[in-house]
C-alpha cells in the first residue's frame, strides 16, 4: 500500500472511530467502502479486527445504559449465523467481494434511512443478530439491522448494546475466519499499525458524545455509506 493510501485510510478510521464513538454507528458503513477500493483483501478482517477495541471502549464506557434483555436475544442470533456468513464468503470469487461489500453497504443504508419507527420485540432483536452475523462476518458491515432496532431508543442506551453485541460477534467472526483459512495475520498487522488513529477518534468522540445530534450524524453517516457503496460497486 502506498504513503498516500496508507493516510487515506488512517483519516477514514479515525473519522470512522469519532462517529462511532459519538453517536454508536458507522465505523464499518465508512471504514469498508474505503478499506475494499485500496485493498480488497483487508476486507472483513481489518475492519473486524479494527472495531475489536473501539467496541471495548465504547461499551465500558457507556455501560450503565446497557440493554441486556436486548443484547442477549441479539448475541445468541448473530452467533448461530456466524457460519452461514462464512459460508456466503467462500461462495464469492475474490474479485467480486467488493461488489458484495459494495452493495451490502448500499442495501443496509437504504433500509435504515427508510425503515418506520417501531418497537423492538424479541422477534425483532433475534432477526436484527441472524442478519448482522450474515453481512458482518462476509463484509465487515453489520450495523443498520442493529440501528433499526434501537434507532428510537436513547443514545446512550444505542451505544453501549451495539457495542456489547459487536465485540462479542467480532470476536467470534474473526475466529472463525481464522479457523478456516480466511484470516492472515498481515490484515490483523494493518489494524495493529492504524490503533493510533483509532484510539485518536475515539478520544474525540467521548468530549462530544453526551451532547451530539446523533440524529444528523447516523444521517450523515448512511449517506456516505451509500455514495461509497456505489463508487465501490462501480470500481468492481
Amino acid at each position: 500500500m502506498s504513503t498516500e493510501a496508507l493516510v487515506l485510510l488512517a483519516v477514514t478510521v479515525a473519522v470512522a472511530a469519532f462517529v462511532q464513538g459519538a453517536g454508536g454507528l458507522g465505523f464499518a458503513l465508512i471504514v469498508a467502502p474505503v478499506a475494499g477500493l485500496l485493498d480488497p483483501g483487508l476486507v472483513p478482517v481489518f475492519v473486524l479486527a479494527s472495531m475489536v477495541p473501539l467496541n471495548l471502549y465504547v461499551a465500558w464506557r457507556e455501560r450503565a445504559a446497557l440493554d441486556l434483555r436486548g443484547a442477549g436475544w441479539i448475541t445468541a442470533a448473530r452467533l448461530l449465523a456466524t457460519p452461514g456468513g462464512l459460508v456466503l464468503l467462500w461462495a464469492v470469487p475474490d474479485g467480486r467481494l467488493g461488489l458484495l461489500v459494495g452493495a451490502a453497504t448500499v442495501l443496509a443504508a437504504v433500509v435504515s434511512l427508510a425503515a418506520p419507527a417501531f418497537t423492538p420485540g424479541r422477534r425483532a432483536y433475534a432477526a436484527a443478530g441472524v442478519v448482522t452475523g450474515l453481512t458482518e462476518t462476509a463484509t465487515g458491515v453489520g450495523g443498520p439491522p442493529l440501528a433499526l432496532v434501537y434507532q428510537h431508543r436513547p443514545a446512550a442506551e444505542l451505544r453501549a448494546t451495539v457495542a456489547v453485541c459487536f465485540l462479542v460477534g467480532e470476536v467470534a467472526s474473526l475466529a472463525l475466519l481464522f479457523a478456516t483459512g480466511r484470516g492472515r495475520p498481515e490484515q490483523l498487522g494493518w489494524a495493529v499499525l492504524l490503533l493510533p488513529a483509532l484510539a485518536a477518534g475515539a478520544w474525540l468522540s467521548r468530549l462530544v458524545h453526551h451532547r451530539l445530534d446523533a440524529r444528523r450524524m447516523r444521517v450523515f453517516v448512511l449517506c456516505f455509506a451509500l455514495v461509497s457503496g456505489v463508487v465501490l460497486m462501480l470500481g468492481a
